[in-house]
């Protein structure tokens, strides 16, 4: 189960992708990732390029990304 590590959506969990082809980002390079941008997301506007499960638009999103853009196949 994907779960968002931080923002307002703290630990709301999202449902998997049911496909052998999308995998999520892992949560650790995730964490570490938004620990490095944290003070460059609010209010942004993020990509989340190839997509996949959204987790990481989303997890851009709870921490206070203006709008984000999900791009996929």
């Amino acid at each position: 189960m994907i779960r968002v590590i931080g923002g307002i959506y703290k630990g709301k969990r999202l449902k998997k992708v049911p496909s052998s082809r999308v995998r999520p980002m892992p949560h650790k390079l995730r964490e570490t990732m938004f620990n490095i941008i944290q003070d460059d997301v609010k209010n942004s506007l993020f990509l989340d390029g190839f997509a996949g499960t959204g987790s990481v638009g989303i997890e851009a999103l709870s921490r206070g990304a203006e709008k984000v853009v999900f791009v996929d196949e």
